[in-house]
């Protein structure tokens, strides 16, 4: 006994330590943009490591993953459908990556970019099927998250100046503090803890269908306690999403809570009753458009000041930027390079902004990379479909396809919280439940679940 005691002892430690970093991870991505610019301020010469913490720690779990793997006699994981494609992706980059070289710091940067949120799905989903246990530690985590993220961004609206950033070392130069609607002082477009408005509206969109998916569920509200933090989820979330001034964060969030209302009461409702809602939805969209010269709308929806800002319109900036993408993907198969567009771009010697999620993906990686990651991407959407009865999954579901269309005028996965959040959450939600029935595998969990209290647990 004492040998086995002995031999089971790294197994151990290499499991808490795999769990911890993906925790690690998952709670600290929500404040990756104060972190990395904050001690990037007060340490400058090492401010590419600092940014690079979650990217060096996805390395370590990914050898942890192995081990355990192996030592759990589960490498047949590793034959799963989706592990698989994005085990296709990341060597495709890795031998891309020499095609049209960009430069070390560039071709590094495009990798961990393009690469560590598929990276980290496949973390989590090995984490869940080794130790199913874990999946109640994760939503905790993540929960937590976003209430850091909630709280600070009302407090950005209603009660902390707007530029209050700047004293964390926010600038120009770094993240601004704060952006306004095209130099339209009385929008002010907030960041909470994020990169910036829009990805604070697109991971509003997640926190949402979240909170409505578990809410309309009916799943988690147990407890008063329960139920105010659904209640900060959703509302916190709705205001977030307002203040950042987000379109597409916007009509993402529409569209997401429309599936999961669809999907969660398709069998309730009478087609009379489904009837009037499409007359409802009719109406709000023809008051929108006949409204289409009010400030309401020009401001929030068109992001155009008829007073004073004719001149600065972001709308033709996304415009140019897409028949500029569309043009270099029609001649460039094999994309332009590893590191040749985005940010990672600004350290070589040229520069290129193309703000739409597939065609960065094709000017990174060209047409293959951009059918591997539509297939990645799509296969997940599937499985979680299968889960809908599920609250995570449904929430998971419904919040991606509002992503994927925030992804046709914006790099959406680019953002480190946001890409990591939603792919964390779909490797947790695939990971730990059994699409047969969306329930815990309990029969393989490596701990005792009390099968009564599996329904509480989702």
């Amino acid at each position: 006994m004492v040998i086995e005691k002995n031999k089971s002892k790294p197994l151990v430690i290499a499991k808490n330590l795999y769990i911890s970093i993906l925790l690690v991870i998952f709670g600290g991505i929500v404040l990756h943009a104060p972190i990395s610019v904050g001690f990037g301020t007060l340490w400058p010469d090492y401010s590419l490591l600092i940014k690079s913490w979650k990217e060096i720690l996805m390395l370590i779990a990914g050898l942890l993953a192995l081990f355990l793997m192996y030592k759990n006699k589960k490498l047949e994981i590793l034959r799963d459908p989706t592990i698989f494609a994005i085990a296709i992706y990341g060597l495709l980059h890795l031998l891309l990556m020499f095609y049209k070289f960009q430069g070390l710091i560039p071709s590094m940067a495009g990798l961990a970019i393009d690469l560590r949120y598929v990276l980290f799905f496949g973390l989590v989903y090995i984490a869940m099927k080794l130790y199913p246990e874990y999946r109640r530690t994760f939503i905790k985590v993540g929960i937590t998250g976003a209430i850091v993220v909630l709280v600070f961004a009302l407090l950005q609206v209603y009660v902390l100046p707007c530029d209050v950033l700047k004293y964390i070392g926010y600038s120009i130069d770094t993240i601004s503090p704060y952006l306004t609607i095209d130099k339209n002082y009385d929008f002010i477009r907030i960041n909470s803890t994020l990169r910036g408005p829009n990805p604070l509206g697109a991971y509003s969109v997640i926190v949402m269908s979240l909170g409505f998916a578990a809410i309309i569920k009916n799943k988690l509200i147990t407890n008063k306690i329960t139920l105010l933090i659904l209640g900060i989820m959703f509302i916190g979330g709705m205001t977030v999403l307002w203040f950042s001034y987000s379109r597409s964060a916007l009509i993402a969030a529409i569209v997401a809570i429309s599936l999961i209302v669809s999907i969660a009461l398709f069998k309730k409702l009478s087609i009379r009753k489904w009837l009037i809602a499409g007359l409802l939805g009719f109406i709000a969209t023809v008051a929108i458009v006949s409204s289409i010269n009010s400030p309401f709308v020009s401001n929030i929806l068109l992001h155009e000041n008829p007073v004073e800002g004719n001149n600065i319109n972001s709308n033709e900036g996304h415009l140019a930027s897409l028949v500029d993408g569309v043009d270099r993907l029609a001649v460039q198969p094999f994309g332009a390079g590893i590191g040749s567009t985005g940010s990672a771009s600004l350290m070589g010697e040229k520069s290129v902004i193309i703000e739409n999620q597939y065609l960065f993906i094709a000017h990174e990686a060209g047409w293959l990379g951009l059918i591997i990651f539509m297939y990645t991407f799509m296969f997940i959407q599937v499985r979680l479909w299968k889960l809908r009865n599920n609250w995570l999954a449904l929430g998971v579901f419904a919040s991606g396809v509002g992503l994927f269309l925030i992804g046709i005028i914006l790099p959406v996965w680019v953002d480190d919280t946001v890409s990591i959040i939603w792919w964390g959450l779909a490797g947790l939600a695939i990971g730990s439940l059994n699409i047969a029935s969306g329930e815990l595998p309990v029969a393989n969990s490596n701990i005792p679940i009390d099968s009564s209290k599996v329904g509480r647990k989702r």
